[in-house]
């Protein structure tokens, strides 16, 4: 695969760290409906940054739908060579660019960093006769068609995780009926509303409403059990559904090597806070922070891994 033009870039100076002026201002691109993943990524870097005052003044704006492709083409449109514009993104945008054949990547944008990872839950409403996931495997194998799925945009990591439960339970992952939508509160009024089978999202998102007693865990997407969570995975339960979101920010296109690396020492020293670890212990978000040239190679083998996925689980040719 060939080197991409940002990683070719972080190949060049980088500065690993150390002093640099406050920002003066930042603006923050959730390319999703409130409530969800990137929504609440967003709004958790804006509360950071403001508590550890490293940014003056922090805007966040929500541009759903696509799996943020469109707020991804609305950003690299509007914003070449601000470098107070950033968009929020992760492995669901990935496969949505693949997925959706959409008309700017990844490779339009300045990486910046990977701030963390999540494992996905499988619920369902707590009146629900599916008790665990082999009850969950033996619905979807009696009629896959009946079994309807709540979950972020096609192509994306929920899609991806249901269709790696559907290989595990023996059922063609071509036959589940998926409905995606564009934000995490559409998703779970979905769900409470009985409208669907089950629901798939970043624990964090249904932890209030597991705690409330009103979702059912079935399973969580980790190879083994996670602190955070009282609840079993799919491993142990003897499916093979092992997965992990991960989220990052991103700058945009045409800014100098100077802008990111002021950008990128920002974003790191709140990465290094009290302030964000404790956000991340509370959201049971997993540290995963990476930058630099290490973070655009990652992003190259992710989009060369998931284009392979979503070719053998019939989302994208």
């Amino acid at each position: 695969m060939k080197k991409t033009a940002y990683a070719v870039a972080f190949a060049t100076l980088f500065v690993s760290g150390g002093a640099f002026a406050q920002m003066d201002e930042l603006k923050i691109m959730a390319p999703a409906g409130p409530g969800g993943g990137w929504d609440q990524t967003a709004r958790t870097i804006q509360s950071t940054l403001q508590a550890e005052d490293l940014v003056s003044n922090i805007q966040v704006e929500n541009v759903p739908g696509a799996g943020g492709t469109i707020g991804l083409q609305q950003f690299v449109n509007r914003s070449s060579g601000d470098p107070s514009a950033t968009i929020v993104g992760g492995y669901v945008m990935v496969g949505a660019i693949i997925a959706n054949e959409a008309p700017v990547t990844l490779e339009d944008v300045t990486p910046i960093a990977r701030l963390t990872g999540e494992y996905l839950a499988v619920v369902v409403p707590a009146d629900s006769e599916i008790q665990d996931a082999q009850d969950l495997a033996e619905a979807l194998r009696a009629d896959p068609g009946a079994v309807t799925w709540a979950g972020g945009s096609a192509g994306g990591v929920d899609h991806i995780a249901v269709g790696m439960f559907a290989q595990a339970a023996g059922v063609d992952p071509e036959l589940i009926n998926y409905i995606p939508y564009s934000g995490g509160g559409e998703a779970l009024a979905a769900i409470l509303g009985n409208q669907v089978t089950a629901g798939i999202s970043g624990y964090g998102e249904f932890a209030p409403q597991i705690e409330a007693g009103a979702l059912r865990v079935i399973g969580i997407t980790a190879p083994e059990r996670q602190p955070y969570a009282d609840a079993p995975t799919f491993v142990e339960q003897g499916l093979d559904v092992d997965v992990q979101n991960w989220r990052m920010i991103a700058g945009a296109p045409g800014i100098s090597d100077e802008e990111r690396e002021k950008l990128t020492g920002t974003i790191r020293t709140m990465a290094q806070s009290d302030t964000w670890k404790k956000e991340l212990e509370a959201r049971g978000w997993v540290n995963t922070y990476l930058d630099g040239e290490e973070f655009a190679a990652y992003l190259d083998r992710q989009v060369e891994q998931t284009s392979a996925i979503l070719k053998e689980l019939g989302i994208s040719q």
